[in-house]
Order: structure tokens, then sequence, then C-alpha cells
């Protein structure tokens, strides 16, 4: 008996490349959203400080013509290598400067009726 296994499987029983049903988005397209996406909302201009994915669906309806139901999308999402966890919110008066300084323990004077400190 031959030891390849090609011989032991007849020619009639593999597995034919499958196409499956058309992208909706061409690859420009997807592209572009994925670059929406990731450039964030804003929230004067969108109405929203984080996106959803019905606000996704609406915005590729309105700039493309194709219809996505939010599970489609979720899964285009999936195959653009893009997770559906969301950053945290940032305020837009908040000061990055004072942040990056309490991220790394650097005491910052505080402003108040208290006197000097000790």
């Amino acid at each position: 008996m031959p030891s390849s296994a090609s011989t032991l499987r007849p020619d009639g029983l593999h597995d034919r490349p499958r196409t499956g049903r058309p992208e909706k988005l061409s690859p420009g397209q997807q592209v572009a959203l994925k670059a929406h996406i990731l450039r964030g909302p804003e929230p004067k201009r969108d109405g929203v400080s984080a996106w959803r994915l019905v606000d996704l669906c609406e915005h590729v309806e309105r700039t493309y013509g194709v219809s996505y139901s939010e599970w489609g999308l979720s899964c285009l999402l999936k195959r653009l290598n893009l997770s559906r966890q969301k950053t945290r919110p940032s305020h837009p008066k908040g000061n990055p400067a004072a942040q990056a300084a309490f991220k790394k323990g650097i005491p910052v004077k505080a402003a108040g009726p208290r006197g000097p400190a000790p």
C-alpha cells in the first residue's frame, strides 16, 4: 500500500475552493471605513462620543449606500482586525499634562483655600 496521503483519497473527493458571498464594500471602501473608525467620532460633528454598531451601520448606509445589519457589520469589523472594545472616553476640557503627571505620581500643587504645605 502506498504511503503518500494523496493516493489514499480519490481525486473526486477533494475540497474545491469556495467563493462565498461577495463583500458588500470594496477593499478601498473597507480601508476608508477602517480609517473613519480609527479616527474616532467628533461629538460636535457626529453627536456621539464613542462609535456604536448602530452609528456605524448608519454611516455605511449614508456614505456607501450599502445596508448592513449590526451582526454583519460586527463580522466585517472583525475581518478588518478591529475589536469591539471601546476606549475610555476623555473629557473635552481635560488637561493632558495634569493627567500625565498624575499617572507618573508627580505631586501637583492643589489650587484652593488651603494654606502652603508644611
